[in-house]
């Protein structure tokens, strides 16, 4: 008996030290499936032989999924439990992928997004809500920086690997999705061996199915200002992710699916070390330097398209990573420390639902303005508008500071 229960402590430990890991690899793995996608656009747009803002609506259609996980389901890992959430998150990610692998059509592809944006909904606040309470309380904050890095991670090895495997290996829209889902069946199971850190987790039958965005009354105040951070930098990254391509393929005619790729992948490793390296940086410091930063990004991307020069789009991509982390960590961060934990992954979806917004309304904004303009004319009409946003909100956050 006793030798029993030796080896059961032994388990348990060894399954701690993998936990916080494991969690990881899941936000990374989910966020991986999102960009999955990106170096793939101009294939299935000359193989399905759909229009611009046809492209712009695949891509967008996403956020869908994203705001309905995060809107009805916000909360569910706080009443269920976070394991039982977690893989949910992963089986809708497995669905999705295998539409992927057999769509066939325009609509086969917009429902792979939807489930897609599903998946990264739940599991996105699940995963974040987990390792906060995998981490003892005086590490509490390093959770926004391992949840953000893994993010960036996943998001820039899932553009980097369909790429290449685009560009160099036979099945170019198939055999990318083929390696993907074998990546979520391993993670499945090593999350379905990670400890449960709710402590009474409740059965389904007590999830609210009611859309609600809840944020506590006595935090509302101090959720604006990373709410509206985390917008601006998603933003941006909508911006870039709209822009790129086209950049790409029409001013520096480049068409070779691995450096469509590894440009992402240069943006998301440069949001990554930079999460990590400056994760001393206290968050309202970070939030101030994202809006700083989103001003000369902008600009850099629009001097990219209008020159057509490689150098400042690799200069842009970089800037980009940089606002993006900053902006994306220190809201993250500041919204963990301010959560209740029993409200915890539902105040976390809650960001995540103006983060996910962001993302998406520059790239159906540009979609819509180079349908009727030229895509420099929908660029720079974007990029001010970013600018203005970063400046209102740079602006307000001063104030508050002082």
């Amino acid at each position: 008996m006793a030798f029993r229960d030796l080896t059961q402590t032994q388990n348990e430990a060894g399954s701690d030290v993998l936990a916080i890991p494991t969690v990881a690899a899941m936000i990374a793995v989910l966020f991986a499936g999102s960009t999955v996608l990106t170096p793939l656009y101009i294939v299935y747009k000359q193989q399905f032989g759909f229009s611009q803002i046809t492209l712009t609506l695949i891509y967008a259609v996403y956020v869908v999924g994203n705001l309905g996980a995060l809107l009805v389901f916000g909360s569910v890992s706080d009443v269920v439990g976070r394991r039982p959430a977690a893989l949910a998150a992963m089986i809708v990610a497995v669905i999705s992928a295998v539409v992927f692998l057999f769509a066939g059509n325009v609509a086969s592809l917009d429902v792979a997004r939807i489930l897609s944006g599903l998946g990264i909904g739940v599991g996105a606040g699940t995963g974040t809500a987990w390792i906060a309470e995998l981490l003892p309380e005086a590490g509490r904050s390093r959770a926004s920086v391992i949840a953000t890095s893994t993010n960036f991670l996943g998001l820039g090895f899932g553009a980097l690997v369909s790429g290449l495997l685009a560009q160099y290996e036979p099945w170019p829209l198939r055999l990318v999705f083929i390696v993907y889902l074998a990546t979520l069946a391993v993670v499945t199971i090593m999350v379905w061996r990670t400890r449960e850190t709710v402590m009474k987790p409740g059965g389904l039958g007590k999830v609210s199915m009611r859309p609600r965005l809840s944020v506590p009354a006595q935090i509302r105040s101090r959720f604006v200002a990373p709410a509206v951070t985390g917008f601006g930098a998603m933003a941006l990254v909508g911006f870039y992710a709209a822009v790129a391509p086209s950049i790409l393929a029409q001013q520096l005619h480049e068409a070779n699916h691995a450096v469509a790729g590894a440009l992402f992948f240069e943006l998301a490793m440069v949001a990554a070390i930079s999460i990590v390296a400056l994760a001393r940086m206290g968050s309202s410091k970070a939030m101030l330097a994202a809006l700083a930063l989103m001003i000369p990004s902008a600009v850099l991307v629009v001097a990219a398209q209008m020159l057509a020069s490689m150098a400042l789009m690799i200069a842009a991509t970089a800037c980009c990573g940089v606002a993006a982390a900053l902006g994306y960590r220190g809201g993250l961060q500041v919204v963990n420390e301010i959560a209740p934990r029993d409200r915890r992954a539902e105040v976390v979806s809650s960001f995540f639902v103006c983060c996910f917004v962001g993302n998406a309304l520059p790239v159906i904004g540009i979609g819509v303005v180079s349908t009727y303009a030229s895509a420099v004319a929908a660029s720079l009409a974007f990029a001010a508008m970013i600018i203005a946003f970063a400046l209102v909100a740079l602006a307000f956050g001063l104030r508050q500071k002082r």
